[in-house]
């Protein structure tokens, strides 16, 4: 079914507690860092149903050292063999929208199909392993 999952993580590099509610902001790039056209939703709908992915956001503070997680969610759909399968290398995430942004690679590519669907679940709380 080509169902994709994989967390990201913010630690608070700095000296004084950071507070976040809400959902990361992701921009999904390609191998040059540019911008692909990916819808971007809070929750995992349509793409499927999490219930972690679709739980409210809870405000949540960091102090200096700690970490929270979101998760991201799609499909590796193809439905229409005429359009481009696409395929993100980086992601470009904000603690939530208007924050200062940081692009990092990821760990695997982002391999859309061409469904150009991504979910979003709210920070939460790191569980230890």
């Amino acid at each position: 079914m080509g169902l994709r999952a994989m967390n990201i993580e913010m630690v608070n590099c700095g000296t004084r507690p950071y507070k976040v509610n809400g959902y990361p902001a992701v921009r999904v790039l390609d191998a040059n860092q540019k911008a692909l056209d990916v819808k971007v939703s809070n929750g995992s709908s349509p793409i499927t149903t999490i219930k972690s992915f679709d739980a409210a956001p809870k405000p949540v503070t960091l102090q200096p050292g700690e970490k929270v997680v979101a998760g991201l969610v799609w499909r590796n759909t193809v439905t229409n063999s005429t359009v481009t399968a696409t395929n993100g290398i980086f992601l470009d995430i904000a603690p939530v929208d208007g924050e200062p942004r940081q692009t990092v690679k990821s760990g695997s590519p982002i391999d859309l199909g061409n469904t150009g669907r991504l979910g979003v679940s709210p920070w939460q709380v790191s569980q230890p392993n």
